[in-house]
């Protein structure tokens, strides 16, 4: 563990809520390694080559052509970067594996659904769960490309409820296998696999189990035919019939009953690493919008000059900031975790697994906010196009439709708004995070009388981080009031959980973008981070914006009379600037800058 690690105040996960967090012990993209930078050049120089300048096959259905890029990722390397280098794998960090994600999935939604159905859900459960013989029997074929891997839970009557799948797995007679029947729909990767990692319940057993199962069709197993979808057309998705399918016992995975938990775990690394795998898909949409409002001339002039052009892109620029922010910070956060707990003793599966688990909250922030970023921006890109934009003879309109199988991936937005309150509230209720005190605080705060001294906001970004200070006091006087209010019965109120999980998500969002740019500033100058600045400024108005129709949304929702009246007046307070920004002005700064450039200039 490096002297950096030891030495930088790692926040558990959720207390960015009520600790502050210091520019210079956030990870930005800025901060990538000499290494990390190679990897990602070569991940885009890949994407470019084979899968940029062949889109119209992937729109075409070409199954075939996925799979034969995926083969060359796995020999490139690419399939195999989380993987430790003794299962022929390359043994990066967290980060590393974040980035290449990022940047080999901005092309088309049909291969980052293989990649990562692969890479995560089809090779992670073995990697970080398998015993010694299962990982050096499966890992390195997967790693290598020389398998493909699957992942086979939902069932037609369990998708957010993933433990009530009716799977099952009976003991054979001689006691050598587990015979395996059921069905599994939803499958990525189904037409090409060689492996599945299959969940079946035995007996009646409480939770469900994991198996790893070899893809033989003489073994009882067979496929539907490609489910016909919205987007993603040439992600091999089937569903999958077990009909006594033998399993060897050496082939359950981890411990019987183990399999919700494995599933759990497996969706914490997936939500973070499918908020990866939007980030270049909005910065390639950017690209291709602006490059068009740049060449698109209407009333003698490009279109790019008009200020209605300027704010979408303006926005979709913005977003994309706010989102690789968030996203790095809170990899790297996991990646020093991961550190700390392998010093502590702790194996390279204990350590993985409980470093992801520690930011599960995260995980489901990036997870909702950036999978809305990606379709507003394919959206967005689809309007800049026009007419052209309609066509299937341009990339825009297959962005538009692989992007919204992403707010459904992972656990629905709906599901993982609720989850990250909700374990939020967990975390209080451990020790792991003190929301009392602080809630407390604001609720004194309530009844006193307000500062009127005029501050001084001469440092940079110091009026935005007591804005960002003051949305903290919004979430914790509606979370800690409704928490007081319902108690355990507060998961029932779903519209209200939804209303401040939204606070959440942006507070977050809002924090990452000022402080990725009060860290750049501070090394590279603020004329330097000019852009920067306007983007965190214009992240944080829209937040703000976000958090009182929220609050307000809350509040009314469980609090009446003087109550109301009270928590209503300490929203206005604490969503009030000193010194408006003009959202207008930044956003042309920040579109003349984008279209100056041709297109999104970092990253």
């Amino acid at each position: 563990m490096s002297k950096e690690t030891i030495n930088k105040d790692i926040l558990r996960g959720g207390q960015f809520l009520v600790k502050e967090t210091k520019c210079d012990d956030v990870f930005t993209p800025e901060d990538f390694s000499e290494e990390q930078r190679m990897m990602r050049d070569s991940a885009k120089e890949f994407v470019d080559r084979e899968l940029w300048a062949h889109w119209e096959r992937f729109e075409s259905k070409d199954y075939e052509y996925t799979e034969a890029c995926m083969k060359k990722a796995g020999e490139l390397g690419l399939l195999g970067v989380a993987v430790p280098e003794a299962y022929d794998g390359l043994g990066m960090g967290f980060v590393s594996t974040m980035l290449v994600c990022d940047y080999i999935s901005g092309a088309t939604g049909s291969f980052s659904t293989a990649f990562g159905a692969h890479t995560g859900i089809g090779t992670m459960p073995i990697s970080l769960y398998g015993n010694e013989e299962q990982k050096k029997k499966y890992v390195s074929k997967l790693a290598t490309g020389e398998w493909m891997g699957a992942y086979c839970l939902t069932e037609p009557g369990a998708g957010s409820d993933a433990n009530s799948g009716k799977t099952k797995a009976v003991l054979s007679d001689d006691g050598k296998h587990y015979l395996i029947s059921g069905q599994k729909m939803w499958i990525s990767n189904a037409g090409f696999c060689n492996v599945m990692i299959v969940f079946a319940r035995i007996e009646d057993d409480k939770n469900i189990t994991g198996f790893i199962v070899e893809n033989d069709p003489s073994n009882g197993i067979s496929m539907a035919d490609e489910e016909k979808k919205l987007g993603i057309h040439s992600s091999s998705t089937r569903q999958v019939f077990f009909s006594n399918t033998k399993v060897p016992i050496e082939n359950m995975l981890s411990e019987r009953g183990n399999g919700f938990k494995i599933a759990m775990n497996a969706l914490n690394v997936g939500r973070i690493k499918l908020a990866a795998a939007c980030l270049d898909a909005q910065r390639r949409v950017i690209g291709e919008a602006t490059k068009y409002a740049n060449e698109r001339i209407q009333f003698k002039t490009p279109i790019m000059n008009f200020g209605a052009i300027k704010s979408k892109i303006a926005e979709m620029a913005t977003n994309t900031y706010a989102d690789e922010s968030a996203s790095y910070r809170a990899a790297k956060n996991i990646e020093d975790r991961i550190a700390i707990r392998q010093a502590e003793g702790n194996t390279h599966q204990e350590a993985e697994l409980k470093g992801v688990e520690e930011y599960a909250i995260e995980c489901s922030i990036l997870k909702v906010a950036v999978s809305e970023d990606v379709q507003s921006c394919t959206d967005e890109g689809v309007q800049i196009f026009g007419g052209m934009g309609f066509s299937a003879d341009t990339p825009m309109e297959s962005a538009w439709r692989d992007a919204r199988i992403s707010r459904i991936y992972e656990g629905t937005n709906e599901i993982n708004r609720m989850l990250a309150v909700g374990m939020l509230v967990k975390k209080a209720m451990k020790g792991h995070v003190d929301l009392l005190g602080p809630a407390m605080k604001v609720a004194d705060e309530l009844t006193g009388i307000p500062s009127f001294d005029t501050p001084d906001y001469s440092v940079l970004l110091s009026e935005e981080k007591e804005i960002l200070a003051k949305l903290k006091k919004v979430f914790l006087m509606v979370a800690g009031s409704a928490v007081q209010k319902f108690g355990p019965q507060l998961e029932e109120h779903q519209q209200l959980l939804m209303a401040a999980s939204d606070i959440l998500i942006e507070i977050y969002m809002a924090e990452s973008a000022i402080l990725r740019t009060e860290k750049n500033a501070k090394r590279f100058g603020e004329e330097a981070q000019e852009t920067q600045i306007a983007m965190s400024q214009l992240y944080l108005y829209n937040a703000v914006d976000i958090a009182i129709k929220k609050g307000k949304e809350a509040i009314v929702s469980f609090a009446e009379g003087d109550e109301q009246q009270m928590m209503l007046m300490g929203l206005k307070r604490f969503t009030k600037y000193v010194n408006q920004p003009n959202v207008v002005a930044l956003r042309i700064k920040i579109a003349d800058k984008i279209a100056k450039e041709n297109g999104y200039f970092l990253g």
